[in-house]
């Protein structure tokens, strides 16, 4: 893999499907794992099979149709859990098992009731099984984001040895800042031995909303994979969105670092993944929300006509959005009215678009949004109508 590789990982149909009430069947998994495919994700988490039947059918399922990204189970560090999700990957052309275990203080003394020792212990033996089934086993030392650094290596050390690949560290409560996250991600890489034989893998949770964030850190400071989802979606307040950091690489090509995610695509995979779940995308979410590219405010408006570029650091096309949205509400000005005029057939000159103005914004005090037909009613309503008629 190249250096400026960051490769994807996708955990929408895993992580993502852990918001209440937005359970999918196995249908709805194969069509999105199928477009994940064609986005061009670099590794989809299936699923954890061994948690239920229907996961390890979807899981089984999905490892079938995937043409082209690696197919990756969860488990827990217990051989049951590595040897059903190794059943399930059966099918996949390139198979991985994720495994792992708590490695915080907290995790260890109340989840775990165990010591640091017999952590390290539990984990290599886990990634030593699942390295019998399968070439490419990730582990995740759940709640890195705080855990001790000096323990946290010596974890990654022992696991390297046994077989990982790809080292997982999650700020799994979402508790980290930018900066510490970066800085625990540049500590493993300068002081793991063997480092250089595993990926070191970014998985940022938002309950802050630093998970973009962290990610970038993460991998601005020697992580070569991010772990995210479609629209951010996830436990509590979600995951690192996928749109976000690839978006983020793409618009700062100083920092060296790509993707292989085809962008056009974005748009339209976030609306499969909000109507399929039955999860509504806010307006305002950064990149696929419906407002990403409106503009309502005279002032950017009139700047958005002139020149795109003096308000709009993204292209629409480039996730797939047609173009940018003229928004006419009582805040808008002169240069947008007479935009959305010409569109619907208006060429309207000064001294016309000054008199309509007056009478939009009387209608626009009145109605949170003006429409096409509202504003056929606006200059028909107008002393100037006939004279624009006559013209035109």
């Amino acid at each position: 893999m190249s250096n400026n590789n960051v490769q994807i990982f996708d955990t929408t149909l895993r992580d993502g499907e852990q918001v209440p009430g937005c359970k999918l069947n196995t249908e709805q998994k194969l069509i999105i794992a199928e477009q994940l495919d064609n986005l061009g994700v670099d590794i989809i988490e299936a699923g954890f099979p061994v948690s239920s039947p229907g996961d390890f059918k979807s899981v089984e399922a999905i490892s079938k149709i995937v043409k082209n990204a690696t197919v990756c189970g969860l488990t827990r560090s217990v051989e049951n859990d590595i040897k059903v999700a190794a059943e399930a990957l059966k099918y996949a052309k390139t198979p991985r098992i994720h495994t792992g275990i708590g490695t915080s203080d907290s995790h260890i003394k109340f989840k775990f009731k165990s010591t640091q020792e017999a952590i390290i212990e539990r984990a290599v033996k886990a990634v030593s099984y699942a390295k019998s089934f399968v070439e490419d086993v990730e582990f995740y030392a759940e709640d890195a984001g705080r855990t001790d650094n000096e323990y946290l290596a010596r974890v990654c050390e022992a696991v390297i040895k046994a077989g990982a690949t790809v080292l997982n560290i999650p700020d799994t409560t979402g508790y980290c800042l930018p900066h510490e996250y970066g800085a625990k991600i540049k500590y493993l890489k300068e002081n793991v031995k063997g480092i250089d034989n595993a990926i070191l893998s970014c998985h940022c949770h938002n309950d802050l909303g630093l998970a973009t964030a962290n990610s970038i850190e993460g991998v601005i400071n020697g992580a070569r994979q991010i772990e995210c989802t479609i629209n951010g979606i996830g436990e509590r307040a979600g995951n690192t969105a996928l749109e976000e950091v690839v978006m983020i690489l793409k618009q700062h090509p100083y920092l060296d670092l790509d993707t292989r995610i085809q962008t056009e695509m974005l748009y339209g995979i976030s609306q499969l993944v909000s109507d399929s779940m039955g999860i509504y995308t806010q307006p305002n979410k950064a990149i696929v929300g419906a407002n990403a590219f409106a503009h309502s405010s005279g002032i950017h408006q009139d700047g958005v006509i002139k020149n795109r570029e003096t308000y709009e650091i993204i292209d629409p096309k480039d996730v797939g959005v047609t173009e940018s949205a003229i928004v006419l509400t009582a805040r808008s000005g002169r240069a947008a009215l007479a935009y959305r005029a010409k569109n619907i057939g208006y060429e309207l000159t000064k001294l016309q678009l000054d008199e309509i103005y007056v009478n939009f914004l009387n209608f626009a005090d009145k109605k949170k949004e003006v429409n096409d037909s509202d504003i056929h009613q606006i200059i028909e309503s107008s002393k100037v109508y006939n004279e624009i008629i006559t013209s035109a």
